[in-house]
């Protein structure tokens, strides 16, 4: 076959990463000047899509893993048109459509947000799980593939490990992984930090892996139709490719396989930009050019798409007539809408730990939530997503009819594919200790800055996990997710929804609020033990006062008058300050405000009346909660103070603890007196 105009093409991608960069003063040319051989061969022959509507359903998805590389996916997408030159001439500028790194925009081609490497493969893996989960329950009429692009540092990450070993046990054919093998890292050659044999490790996970000369246009074509062709395992194309490929010094000597060129201009690394753009074809003048015989050549390529999608709808339109209530439960899952649910009608064990709570909610789910799928690091019996399982099954190797992934002990690898299952219209729940949200903060960030409306039960919530002692113990994290809240997305919303209910009847309404908030990731913060109902208001009901969440804080007891005292708190510390409200009443006559404050970031998003109401600004107000004072500090203001934890915990009993920490109603009302003086 000639591919002369597949390379010209290839060089095309060339000219116009290194010269975005180059314009910028800013960027990572190497890598993109590398693989825009497999980019170019990927998306102009095997990458089916709708160019008239990026969103198409069906469509292909392509995941980049090192976003460093965005000027090699921007250059591509010029060429199919959703990006145009000025686009890419404004590439990291303020306003720009051409971010750094590439940030979610369906749109125009781009399926995910790229940057913290190892996380835009994992995703691909959590889209390809998605993928399955639909075909199986509405045909494979319906299936499509999953290309994601690697580079060495994504593989060096951590996270490779999970991503790799769950698609692999899975048997993902549906996921095809290009490895982008140049042997340089940003600061030195691989054979400095590594000796693994990367071929070996994948095929020990289960994934079938072919090595090929990834410049080499007829290699990289043969090894995307085998990808393509009846596999039953994930498949890993290893292109080894080098890196600036096609960059010159001032002299006419190579430039190629240099560090330097992987993360700044290429006229800083060392080489010239002019003799580069020269050798690969183009006018140093007017770099920002797509060759006649290119568009040519992506002209035919989108044809033939739009053919291929006419075919697709054609299968869609027939087996919606032979389909009718698939096809409503199916359009009701790409709208993105979740089913209205009545959450009186749950039966919740009174008194209980809010994690027990919840797994009784996720119980309901199965049948009212077709493309819920829940996830847990291996405690769903301990982060009570059993609940879910036992209404459900397990998605296992090569069947994925079930709708509870077991993600074995990995709590980055499960929120990243959570965030890849919510790119592809799925609810995803995932589930692990409170304390182990550490390990997750990086992919709840991702979440956040996608937007994606993911869900994360996060039980054990406090010091009182006990005999586990100070390493199971969270004190700090609470503090850190309440700055989550605190932080604006790009549309000035809060980046997430952070939920410690206080008792069951809160943890129902959490829940009705997790799923009613599809615009941004929700955290559910639960107790691991049992914790006291709150008391309803005189002619109400527990289920109808603690409605009042979804304002993020409200007045769980008043006492008439002039209010004396305000007590705030959330999760288990509210049943403890009714106490104390309790005994200042009693013994001292003082007239007490209960505030149960379930998200602080939604309190502050209601009118300054609201909360004003709530936490009056003339009146003293004392804090409790179980973790760093800081995550209430902001609520008790200037008037008040807080009683948490500056320290970690310690190994001993719930209740031991309870006492030594000062989280008993007795020692509290003294604390809370000799503030009041």
């Amino acid at each position: 076959m000639d591919n002369t105009v597949q390379i010209k093409a290839a060089d095309n991608i060339r000219i116009l990463s290194a010269a975005m960069v180059e314009k910028s003063n800013s960027g990572h040319p190497g890598g993109a000047m590398g693989a825009a051989d497999y980019i170019n061969i990927l998306y102009s022959e095997f990458l089916n899509f709708n160019p008239d509507d990026m969103a198409w359903p069906f469509r292909d998805r392509f995941f980049l893993d090192p976003g460093h590389m965005s000027p090699m996916l921007y250059s591509v997408l010029t060429m199919v048109g959703t990006y145009t030159m000025e686009d890419i001439k404004n590439f990291r500028q303020w306003g720009s459509v051409t971010p750094g790194h590439p940030e979610l925009d369906i749109k125009r081609g781009i399926e995910n947000t790229s940057g913290p490497l190892g996380q835009g493969h994992t995703m691909a893996v959590g889209a390809a799980i998605a993928e399955k989960f639909l075909s199986s329950r509405f045909g494979d009429w319906m299936s499509h593939k999953m290309y994601t692009f690697i580079s060495d540092g994504g593989i060096q990450e951590e996270i490779s490990q999970g991503a790799g070993r769950l698609a692999g046990y899975l048997g993902l054919n549906n996921l095809v992984m290009f490895f982008d093998s140049n042997d340089i890292q940003l600061s030195t050659e691989v054979d400095a930090v590594t000796v693994e044999d990367t071929a070996k490790k994948y095929e020990a996970w289960g994934w079938q892996v072919l090595t090929i000369d990834g410049n080499d246009t007829d290699e990289i074509r043969e090894a995307l139709k085998k990808s393509n062709g009846k596999n039953e395992k994930p498949f890993l194309i290893i292109g080894k490719t080098i890196m600036g490929k096609g960059a010159l010094t001032e002299t006419g000597n190579s430039f190629e396989r240099q560090v330097s060129t992987h993360g700044q201009p290429i006229s800083k690394a060392g080489a010239s930009s002019e003799k580069t753009i020269q050798n690969l074809g183009g006018d140093p003048s007017d770099p920002f050019v797509i060759f006649p015989e290119v568009k040519e050549l992506y002209v035919k390529s989108l044809d033939e798409k739009r053919k291929a999608v006419a075919l697709k709808n054609e299968q869609f339109a027939q087996w919606k007539t032979k389909n009718p209530e698939l096809t409503l439960r199916l359009e009701k899952i790409m709208s993105g809408n979740v089913p209205e649910i009545d959450f009186s009608t749950f039966d919740i064990k009174p008194n209980g730990a809010t994690r027990g709570a919840s797994g009784t909610i996720l119980g309901y789910f199965p049948n009212l939530i077709e493309n819920m799928v829940v996830i847990s690091a291996d405690l769903a019996n301990s982060d009570k997503t059993d609940g879910f399982l036992k209404k459900s099954k397990a998605i296992t190797s090569g069947d994925f009819s079930g709708a509870f992934l077991h993600a074995g002990v990995s709590e980055l690898t499960m929120a990243s594919i959570a965030n890849g299952m919510a790119l592809h219209n799925l609810i995803p729940v995932c589930g692990t200790f409170f304390v182990f949200s550490d390990y997750m903060k990086p992919a709840v960030r991702m979440a956040a800055l996608m937007e994606l409306p993911v869900k994360y039960v996060w039980t054990h919530d406090s010091f009182r996990v006990g005999e586990d002692g100070p390493t199971h113990q969270p004190v700090e994290q609470e503090a850190q997710l309440r700055l989550m809240e605190k932080l604006k997305n790009h549309h000035g919303n809060n980046s997430m929804m952070v939920l410690r209910p206080a008792d069951g009847a809160e943890t129902l309404v959490a829940w009705q609020m997790a799923l009613g908030n599809t615009t941004t990731p929700t955290g559910l913060i639960l107790s691991r033990q049992d914790v006291m109902d709150l008391p309803s208001v005189n002619g109400s009901d527990r289920y109808s006062d603690a409605k009042q969440s979804d304002k993020g804080a409200y007045v769980v007891q008043t006492d008439e008058g002039t209010i004396d005292l305000v007590l705030v708190a959330s999760g288990s510390e509210v049943s403890t300050i009714v106490d104390v409200a309790g005994l200042l009443r009693k013994e001292n006559g003082i007239k007490v405000q209960v505030v149960s404050a379930i998200s602080e970031g939604i309190f502050r998003n209601q009118t300054k009346e609201y909360q004003n109401k709530v936490i009056p600004a003339n009146v003293p107000v004392y804090g409790v909660t179980a973790g760093l004072p800081a995550t209430m500090e902001s609520l008790v203001g200037a008037n008040g103070t807080v009683h948490g934890l500056d320290h970690f915990g310690y190994s001993a009993p719930a209740k031991v603890l309870d006492g030594k920490f000062g989280f008993s109603a007795e020692f509290l009302k003294t604390k809370v007196l000799e503030f009041l003086k």
